[in-house]
Protein backbone atom coordinates (compact mmCIF):
# COMPACT_ATOMS: atom_id res chain seq x y z
CA UNK A 1 0.00 0.00 0.00
CA UNK A 2 1.20 3.49 -0.73
CA UNK A 3 -0.17 7.00 -0.54
CA UNK A 4 -1.91 8.42 -3.59
CA UNK A 5 -3.05 11.82 -4.79
CA UNK A 6 -5.61 13.77 -2.78
CA UNK A 7 -9.13 12.42 -3.35
CA UNK A 8 -11.34 14.09 -5.93
CA UNK A 9 -14.57 15.86 -5.01
CA UNK A 10 -16.77 13.02 -6.39
CA UNK A 11 -14.76 10.52 -4.33
CA UNK A 12 -15.25 12.54 -1.16
CA UNK A 13 -18.98 12.87 -1.78
CA UNK A 14 -19.34 9.15 -2.43
CA UNK A 15 -17.67 8.37 0.89
CA UNK A 16 -19.63 11.08 2.72
CA UNK A 17 -22.97 9.56 1.71
CA UNK A 18 -22.06 5.98 2.68
CA UNK A 19 -24.06 4.65 5.69
CA UNK A 20 -21.75 3.25 8.36
CA UNK A 21 -21.79 2.53 12.12
CA UNK A 22 -20.53 5.16 14.55
CA UNK A 23 -18.38 2.48 16.23
CA UNK A 24 -19.13 3.32 19.83
CA UNK A 25 -18.73 -0.42 20.41
CA UNK A 26 -17.53 -3.51 18.59
CA UNK A 27 -19.46 -5.56 17.76
CA UNK A 28 -21.95 -2.76 17.22
CA UNK A 29 -25.39 -2.83 18.87
CA UNK A 30 -27.27 -4.16 15.80
CA UNK A 31 -25.21 -7.34 16.21
CA UNK A 32 -26.18 -7.94 19.83
CA UNK A 33 -28.11 -11.16 20.39
CA UNK A 34 -30.48 -12.36 23.14
CA UNK A 35 -28.50 -12.68 26.38
CA UNK A 36 -29.35 -14.55 29.54
CA UNK A 37 -29.19 -12.51 32.76
CA UNK A 38 -27.13 -15.30 34.30
CA UNK A 39 -24.35 -14.57 31.80
CA UNK A 40 -24.25 -10.93 32.88
CA UNK A 41 -24.25 -11.95 36.53
CA UNK A 42 -21.25 -14.16 35.85
CA UNK A 43 -19.43 -11.32 34.12
CA UNK A 44 -20.05 -9.01 37.07
CA UNK A 45 -18.55 -11.63 39.37
CA UNK A 46 -15.21 -11.31 37.56
CA UNK A 47 -14.55 -7.79 38.88
CA UNK A 48 -11.27 -7.49 40.74
CA UNK A 49 -10.45 -5.47 43.86
CA UNK A 50 -8.68 -2.78 41.83
CA UNK A 51 -11.17 -2.60 38.97
CA UNK A 52 -12.85 0.78 38.67
CA UNK A 53 -16.53 1.11 37.81
CA UNK A 54 -18.19 3.58 35.47
CA UNK A 55 -21.95 4.05 35.88
CA UNK A 56 -24.37 5.12 33.18
CA UNK A 57 -27.94 5.98 34.18
CA UNK A 58 -30.49 6.37 31.39
CA UNK A 59 -33.47 8.64 32.03
CA UNK A 60 -35.84 8.13 29.07
CA UNK A 61 -38.04 11.18 29.66
CA UNK A 62 -38.36 14.65 28.18
CA UNK A 63 -40.94 17.39 28.71
CA UNK A 64 -41.13 17.90 24.93
CA UNK A 65 -39.79 15.96 21.97
CA UNK A 66 -37.25 17.43 19.55
CA UNK A 67 -37.92 16.19 16.03
CA UNK A 68 -34.26 15.47 15.21
CA UNK A 69 -33.75 13.29 18.30
CA UNK A 70 -32.44 9.76 17.83
CA UNK A 71 -32.38 8.88 21.54
CA UNK A 72 -34.57 6.39 23.36
CA UNK A 73 -36.93 8.78 25.12
CA UNK A 74 -40.58 9.70 25.55
CA UNK A 75 -42.57 12.73 26.66
CA UNK A 76 -44.13 12.71 30.12
CA UNK A 77 -44.92 15.05 32.97
CA UNK A 78 -46.40 12.32 35.16
CA UNK A 79 -44.82 12.59 38.61
CA UNK A 80 -46.02 9.09 39.50
CA UNK A 81 -44.45 7.55 36.40
CA UNK A 82 -41.15 9.32 37.01
CA UNK A 83 -41.12 8.32 40.69
CA UNK A 84 -41.78 4.68 39.79
CA UNK A 85 -38.92 4.79 37.31
CA UNK A 86 -36.60 6.22 39.99
CA UNK A 87 -37.57 3.38 42.34
CA UNK A 88 -36.79 0.95 39.52
CA UNK A 89 -33.32 2.43 39.15
CA UNK A 90 -32.71 1.90 42.85
CA UNK A 91 -33.85 -1.72 42.61
CA UNK A 92 -31.64 -2.42 39.60
CA UNK A 93 -28.61 -0.77 41.20
CA UNK A 94 -29.06 -2.85 44.34
CA UNK A 95 -29.23 -6.07 42.33
CA UNK A 96 -26.07 -5.27 40.39
CA UNK A 97 -24.17 -4.15 43.50
CA UNK A 98 -25.04 -7.43 45.24
CA UNK A 99 -23.47 -9.39 42.38
CA UNK A 100 -20.19 -7.49 42.45
CA UNK A 101 -17.27 -8.74 44.52
CA UNK A 102 -14.93 -6.24 46.15
CA UNK A 103 -13.91 -3.67 43.52
CA UNK A 104 -12.11 -0.38 43.06
CA UNK A 105 -15.10 1.96 43.37
CA UNK A 106 -16.86 4.33 41.00
CA UNK A 107 -14.55 6.51 38.93
CA UNK A 108 -17.24 8.06 36.72
CA UNK A 109 -21.00 8.57 36.62
CA UNK A 110 -22.83 9.71 33.51
CA UNK A 111 -26.52 10.67 33.49
CA UNK A 112 -28.02 10.52 30.02
CA UNK A 113 -31.35 10.41 28.31
CA UNK A 114 -33.69 11.79 27.37
CA UNK A 115 -33.27 14.60 29.86
CA UNK A 116 -31.98 13.57 33.31
CA UNK A 117 -33.44 16.74 34.87
CA UNK A 118 -36.89 15.35 34.01
CA UNK A 119 -36.51 13.57 37.36
CA UNK A 120 -36.90 16.96 39.03
CA UNK A 121 -34.80 18.40 41.83
CA UNK A 122 -36.12 15.93 44.40
CA UNK A 123 -35.67 12.99 42.05
CA UNK A 124 -32.10 13.98 41.22
CA UNK A 125 -31.26 14.35 44.90
CA UNK A 126 -32.76 10.93 45.58
CA UNK A 127 -30.83 9.38 42.71
CA UNK A 128 -27.56 10.84 43.99
CA UNK A 129 -28.18 9.61 47.52
CA UNK A 130 -29.15 6.14 46.29
CA UNK A 131 -26.10 5.70 44.09
CA UNK A 132 -23.68 6.87 46.76
CA UNK A 133 -25.31 4.57 49.30
CA UNK A 134 -25.11 1.63 46.89
CA UNK A 135 -21.62 2.09 45.45
CA UNK A 136 -18.40 3.50 46.92
CA UNK A 137 -17.26 6.51 44.90
CA UNK A 138 -13.60 7.32 44.39
CA UNK A 139 -12.31 10.71 45.44
CA UNK A 140 -12.37 12.99 42.40
CA UNK A 141 -14.84 10.83 40.46
CA UNK A 142 -16.21 12.57 37.36
CA UNK A 143 -19.95 13.22 37.63
CA UNK A 144 -21.42 14.19 34.25
CA UNK A 145 -24.92 14.86 32.96
CA UNK A 146 -26.59 15.66 29.66
CA UNK A 147 -28.68 18.78 30.19
CA UNK A 148 -31.32 20.76 28.32
CA UNK A 149 -30.56 24.47 28.87
CA UNK A 150 -34.29 25.23 28.67
CA UNK A 151 -35.04 23.19 31.79
CA UNK A 152 -32.47 24.50 34.27
CA UNK A 153 -33.78 26.54 37.17
CA UNK A 154 -32.44 27.33 40.64
CA UNK A 155 -33.91 24.18 42.20
CA UNK A 156 -32.37 21.91 39.55
CA UNK A 157 -29.02 23.69 39.77
CA UNK A 158 -29.09 23.13 43.52
CA UNK A 159 -29.80 19.42 43.01
CA UNK A 160 -26.97 19.16 40.48
CA UNK A 161 -24.63 20.83 42.95
CA UNK A 162 -25.68 18.27 45.55
CA UNK A 163 -24.97 15.52 43.03
CA UNK A 164 -21.40 16.80 42.86
CA UNK A 165 -21.67 17.55 39.13
CA UNK A 166 -18.27 18.14 37.56
CA UNK A 167 -19.15 18.11 33.84
CA UNK A 168 -22.26 19.10 31.93
CA UNK A 169 -23.14 18.54 28.27
CA UNK A 170 -25.54 21.14 26.89
CA UNK A 171 -27.58 20.44 23.78
CA UNK A 172 -27.18 23.56 21.65
CA UNK A 173 -27.59 22.01 18.16
CA UNK A 174 -27.99 25.28 16.18
CA UNK A 175 -28.55 28.87 17.33
CA UNK A 176 -30.58 29.96 14.28
CA UNK A 177 -34.24 30.62 15.25
CA UNK A 178 -35.35 29.50 11.76
CA UNK A 179 -33.55 26.16 12.07
CA UNK A 180 -34.81 25.72 15.63
CA UNK A 181 -38.39 26.10 14.42
CA UNK A 182 -37.84 23.37 11.82
CA UNK A 183 -36.50 20.88 14.38
CA UNK A 184 -39.03 21.56 17.13
CA UNK A 185 -36.53 23.00 19.61
CA UNK A 186 -36.80 26.74 20.14
CA UNK A 187 -33.95 27.73 22.45
CA UNK A 188 -32.75 31.35 22.50
CA UNK A 189 -29.02 31.82 23.05
CA UNK A 190 -29.85 33.74 26.24
CA UNK A 191 -31.08 30.47 27.77
CA UNK A 192 -27.83 28.71 26.94
CA UNK A 193 -25.77 31.60 28.31
CA UNK A 194 -27.81 31.58 31.53
CA UNK A 195 -27.28 27.82 31.84
CA UNK A 196 -23.52 28.25 31.46
CA UNK A 197 -23.46 30.96 34.14
CA UNK A 198 -25.55 28.87 36.50
CA UNK A 199 -23.40 25.77 36.04
CA UNK A 200 -20.17 27.68 36.53
CA UNK A 201 -21.64 29.25 39.67
CA UNK A 202 -22.20 25.80 41.27
CA UNK A 203 -18.63 24.79 40.48
CA UNK A 204 -19.00 22.79 37.28
CA UNK A 205 -15.51 22.92 35.78
CA UNK A 206 -16.21 21.17 32.48
CA UNK A 207 -18.88 22.33 30.04
CA UNK A 208 -19.48 20.53 26.76
CA UNK A 209 -21.68 21.80 23.96
CA UNK A 210 -23.27 19.57 21.34
CA UNK A 211 -23.83 20.97 17.85
CA UNK A 212 -25.52 19.30 14.88
CA UNK A 213 -25.05 19.86 11.16
CA UNK A 214 -27.22 18.49 8.39
CA UNK A 215 -30.43 19.93 9.86
CA UNK A 216 -33.35 21.16 7.75
CA UNK A 217 -32.94 24.67 6.40
CA UNK A 218 -29.39 24.82 7.68
CA UNK A 219 -26.57 26.25 5.60
CA UNK A 220 -22.87 26.72 6.21
CA UNK A 221 -23.46 30.17 7.72
CA UNK A 222 -25.72 28.75 10.42
CA UNK A 223 -23.18 26.09 11.38
CA UNK A 224 -20.40 28.69 11.48
CA UNK A 225 -22.48 30.95 13.74
CA UNK A 226 -23.25 28.08 16.11
CA UNK A 227 -19.60 27.00 16.31
CA UNK A 228 -18.54 30.58 17.04
CA UNK A 229 -21.19 30.82 19.75
CA UNK A 230 -19.87 27.65 21.43
CA UNK A 231 -16.31 28.96 21.35
CA UNK A 232 -17.26 32.42 22.61
CA UNK A 233 -19.33 30.85 25.40
CA UNK A 234 -16.17 29.22 26.73
CA UNK A 235 -17.18 25.59 26.17
CA UNK A 236 -14.36 23.29 27.24
CA UNK A 237 -15.38 20.66 24.70
CA UNK A 238 -17.54 20.86 21.58
CA UNK A 239 -19.03 17.88 19.75
CA UNK A 240 -20.17 18.40 16.15
CA UNK A 241 -22.47 15.60 15.06
CA UNK A 242 -24.08 14.94 11.71
CA UNK A 243 -27.86 14.65 11.90
CA UNK A 244 -28.98 11.06 11.36
CA UNK A 245 -32.33 11.06 9.54
CA UNK A 246 -33.84 7.65 10.28
CA UNK A 247 -37.65 8.14 10.30
CA UNK A 248 -38.15 4.39 9.77
CA UNK A 249 -36.60 3.94 13.24
CA UNK A 250 -37.70 7.21 14.91
CA UNK A 251 -41.22 8.06 13.74
CA UNK A 252 -41.16 11.59 15.19
CA UNK A 253 -38.47 12.49 12.63
CA UNK A 254 -41.25 12.44 10.04
CA UNK A 255 -41.92 15.97 11.29
CA UNK A 256 -38.76 17.00 9.42
CA UNK A 257 -39.19 17.58 5.71
CA UNK A 258 -36.65 15.56 3.75
CA UNK A 259 -36.63 18.09 0.91
CA UNK A 260 -35.23 20.66 3.37
CA UNK A 261 -32.29 18.52 4.44
CA UNK A 262 -28.79 19.45 3.18
CA UNK A 263 -27.35 17.11 0.57
CA UNK A 264 -24.03 15.27 1.01
CA UNK A 265 -21.98 18.13 -0.45
CA UNK A 266 -23.52 20.70 1.87
CA UNK A 267 -23.21 18.41 4.90
CA UNK A 268 -19.52 17.96 4.16
CA UNK A 269 -19.05 21.72 3.76
CA UNK A 270 -20.82 22.28 7.09
CA UNK A 271 -18.61 19.80 8.93
CA UNK A 272 -15.48 21.35 7.44
CA UNK A 273 -16.65 24.85 8.34
CA UNK A 274 -17.32 23.92 11.97
CA UNK A 275 -13.86 22.37 12.20
CA UNK A 276 -12.21 25.50 10.78
CA UNK A 277 -14.01 27.77 13.23
CA UNK A 278 -13.20 25.67 16.28
CA UNK A 279 -9.58 24.93 15.45
CA UNK A 280 -9.18 28.58 14.53
CA UNK A 281 -10.45 29.43 18.01
CA UNK A 282 -7.71 27.27 19.53
CA UNK A 283 -9.53 23.98 20.06
CA UNK A 284 -7.76 20.69 19.41
CA UNK A 285 -9.54 18.37 16.96
CA UNK A 286 -10.26 15.05 18.69
CA UNK A 287 -11.03 11.88 16.78
CA UNK A 288 -13.92 12.16 14.36
CA UNK A 289 -16.16 14.93 15.69
CA UNK A 290 -14.94 16.34 19.01
CA UNK A 291 -12.95 19.46 19.85
CA UNK A 292 -11.36 20.34 23.18
CA UNK A 293 -9.39 23.17 24.70
CA UNK A 294 -5.66 22.35 24.80
CA UNK A 295 -5.63 22.04 28.60
CA UNK A 296 -8.65 19.72 28.73
CA UNK A 297 -8.21 16.11 29.85
CA UNK A 298 -9.59 14.88 26.52
CA UNK A 299 -6.93 16.77 24.57
CA UNK A 300 -4.26 15.32 26.88
CA UNK A 301 -5.62 11.79 26.38
CA UNK A 302 -5.67 12.23 22.61
CA UNK A 303 -2.06 13.41 22.63
CA UNK A 304 -1.02 10.49 24.83
CA UNK A 305 -2.87 7.87 22.78
CA UNK A 306 -5.10 6.93 25.73
CA UNK A 307 -8.39 8.33 24.41
CA UNK A 308 -11.26 5.83 24.62
CA UNK A 309 -14.62 5.45 22.90
CA UNK A 310 -17.84 4.12 24.38
CA UNK A 311 -21.60 4.59 24.05
CA UNK A 312 -21.32 8.20 25.19
CA UNK A 313 -18.76 8.89 22.41
CA UNK A 314 -15.17 9.92 23.06
CA UNK A 315 -14.12 9.69 26.68
CA UNK A 316 -11.17 9.70 29.05
CA UNK A 317 -12.88 7.00 31.14
CA UNK A 318 -10.69 3.89 31.39
CA UNK A 319 -12.81 1.87 33.84
CA UNK A 320 -13.02 -1.79 32.72
CA UNK A 321 -16.62 -2.10 33.95
CA UNK A 322 -19.31 0.19 32.52
CA UNK A 323 -22.59 -0.55 34.27
CA UNK A 324 -25.77 0.64 32.55
CA UNK A 325 -28.96 1.30 34.52
CA UNK A 326 -32.41 2.07 33.17
CA UNK A 327 -34.48 1.13 30.14
CA UNK A 328 -32.32 0.49 27.03
CA UNK A 329 -29.07 1.24 28.90
CA UNK A 330 -25.97 -0.51 27.55
CA UNK A 331 -23.03 -1.64 29.66
CA UNK A 332 -19.76 -3.38 29.13
CA UNK A 333 -17.56 -5.74 31.10
CA UNK A 334 -14.27 -7.29 29.95
CA UNK A 335 -16.31 -10.35 28.94
CA UNK A 336 -18.93 -8.65 26.80
CA UNK A 337 -21.69 -6.11 26.22
CA UNK A 338 -25.12 -6.10 27.82
CA UNK A 339 -28.25 -4.10 27.02
CA UNK A 340 -31.35 -3.73 29.16
CA UNK A 341 -34.94 -4.11 28.02
CA UNK A 342 -35.61 -1.06 25.85
CA UNK A 343 -39.33 -0.82 26.58
CA UNK A 344 -40.00 0.94 29.89
CA UNK A 345 -42.79 -1.38 31.03
CA UNK A 346 -40.78 -4.52 30.36
CA UNK A 347 -37.77 -3.05 32.16
CA UNK A 348 -39.95 -2.11 35.15
CA UNK A 349 -41.57 -5.53 35.25
CA UNK A 350 -38.16 -7.16 35.53
CA UNK A 351 -36.67 -4.94 38.21
CA UNK A 352 -39.86 -4.91 40.27
CA UNK A 353 -39.84 -8.73 40.17
CA UNK A 354 -36.23 -8.78 41.37
CA UNK A 355 -34.77 -9.84 38.02
CA UNK A 356 -31.91 -8.26 36.11
CA UNK A 357 -33.60 -6.51 33.15
CA UNK A 358 -31.18 -7.92 30.58
CA UNK A 359 -32.46 -8.30 27.02
CA UNK A 360 -29.52 -8.45 24.62
CA UNK A 361 -25.76 -8.42 24.53
CA UNK A 362 -22.69 -10.03 23.12
CA UNK A 363 -20.04 -12.24 24.66
CA UNK A 364 -16.68 -11.17 23.25
CA UNK A 365 -14.48 -13.64 21.43
CA UNK A 366 -10.70 -13.28 21.20
CA UNK A 367 -11.13 -12.03 17.62
CA UNK A 368 -13.80 -9.51 18.71
CA UNK A 369 -11.35 -8.05 21.21
CA UNK A 370 -8.58 -7.81 18.62
CA UNK A 371 -10.79 -6.15 16.04
CA UNK A 372 -12.43 -3.94 18.65
CA UNK A 373 -9.06 -2.67 19.82
CA UNK A 374 -8.04 -1.84 16.24
CA UNK A 375 -11.33 -0.06 15.56
CA UNK A 376 -11.05 1.96 18.77
CA UNK A 377 -7.55 3.14 17.91
CA UNK A 378 -8.63 4.09 14.39
CA UNK A 379 -11.57 6.08 15.75
CA UNK A 380 -9.47 7.73 18.49
CA UNK A 381 -6.04 8.14 16.88
CA UNK A 382 -6.74 7.97 13.16
CA UNK A 383 -3.91 5.45 12.86
CA UNK A 384 -2.79 1.95 13.81
CA UNK A 385 0.52 0.10 13.85
CA UNK A 386 0.64 -2.53 11.14
CA UNK A 387 2.46 -4.82 13.57
CA UNK A 388 -0.68 -4.80 15.75
CA UNK A 389 -2.83 -6.25 12.97
CA UNK A 390 -2.85 -10.07 12.96
CA UNK A 391 -2.23 -11.65 9.57
CA UNK A 392 -5.69 -13.25 9.48
CA UNK A 393 -7.38 -9.91 10.26
CA UNK A 394 -5.34 -8.08 7.63
CA UNK A 395 -6.35 -10.67 5.07
CA UNK A 396 -10.01 -9.77 5.55
CA UNK A 397 -9.33 -6.00 5.68
CA UNK A 398 -6.83 -5.65 2.85
CA UNK A 399 -9.32 -5.20 0.00
CA UNK A 400 -11.23 -2.41 1.75
CA UNK A 401 -8.02 -0.76 2.92
CA UNK A 402 -6.61 -0.84 -0.60
CA UNK A 403 -9.66 1.05 -1.88
CA UNK A 404 -9.21 3.73 0.77
CA UNK A 405 -5.51 4.02 -0.08
CA UNK A 406 -6.34 4.32 -3.79
CA UNK A 407 -8.89 7.01 -2.93
CA UNK A 408 -6.35 8.99 -0.91
CA UNK A 409 -8.10 8.45 2.44
CA UNK A 410 -5.47 6.23 4.11
CA UNK A 411 -1.70 6.06 3.68
CA UNK A 412 1.04 3.73 4.89
CA UNK A 413 3.81 5.58 6.72
CA UNK A 414 6.66 4.23 8.83
CA UNK A 415 4.98 0.93 9.61
CA UNK A 416 1.61 2.52 10.33
CA UNK A 417 -1.70 2.93 8.54
CA UNK A 418 -2.71 6.57 8.91
CA UNK A 419 -5.79 8.54 7.90
CA UNK A 420 -4.72 11.31 5.56
CA UNK A 421 -5.79 14.90 6.12
CA UNK A 422 -8.61 14.39 3.62
CA UNK A 423 -9.44 11.06 5.24
CA UNK A 424 -9.81 12.33 8.84
CA UNK A 425 -13.56 13.03 8.50
CA UNK A 426 -13.98 9.46 7.20
CA UNK A 427 -12.60 7.46 10.13
CA UNK A 428 -15.74 5.34 10.10
CA UNK A 429 -14.66 4.02 6.67
CA UNK A 430 -11.19 3.22 7.98
CA UNK A 431 -12.62 1.46 11.03
CA UNK A 432 -15.10 -0.49 8.91
CA UNK A 433 -12.19 -2.27 7.22
CA UNK A 434 -11.75 -4.29 10.42
CA UNK A 435 -15.45 -5.00 11.03
CA UNK A 436 -16.11 -8.68 10.41
CA UNK A 437 -19.87 -8.27 10.94
CA UNK A 438 -20.52 -5.33 8.63
CA UNK A 439 -22.99 -5.89 5.83
CA UNK A 440 -24.55 -3.27 3.53
CA UNK A 441 -27.66 -1.86 5.24
CA UNK A 442 -28.55 1.72 4.27
CA UNK A 443 -31.57 1.70 6.59
CA UNK A 444 -29.52 0.70 9.63
CA UNK A 445 -26.78 3.34 9.79
CA UNK A 446 -26.47 7.10 9.27
CA UNK A 447 -24.41 8.83 6.58
CA UNK A 448 -20.70 8.90 7.38
CA UNK A 449 -20.50 12.72 7.19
Amino acid sequence: MSATLAPSAPTLLRHAAAPLPRYTSYPTAPHFVPLDAAAYAGWLGQAGPRDALSLYVHVPFCHSLCWYCGCHTTVTRSAARIARYGAGLAAEAAMVAALLPAHGGVAALHLGGGTPTALGAEGLAGLAAMLRATFPFRAGAEIAAELDPRSLDEDLLGALAGLGLTRASLGVQDISPAVQEKIGRVQPTAQVEAAVRGLRAIGVSGINMDLIYGLPGQGVAEVVASARFAAESGADRVAVFGYAHVPWMKAHQKGIREDELPDAALRMAQAEAASRVLTGAGYVAIGLDHFAKPGDAMAAAAAAGTLRRNFQGYTTDTAPFLLGFGASAIGRTPDGFVQNEAEEKRWLASVEAGRLPVARGRALTVEDRLRGALIERVMCDGAIDLAAVPVAVMATAEERLARLVDDGMVAQRDGRLVATLAGRPFLRHFAACFDAYLAPSPRRHSAAV
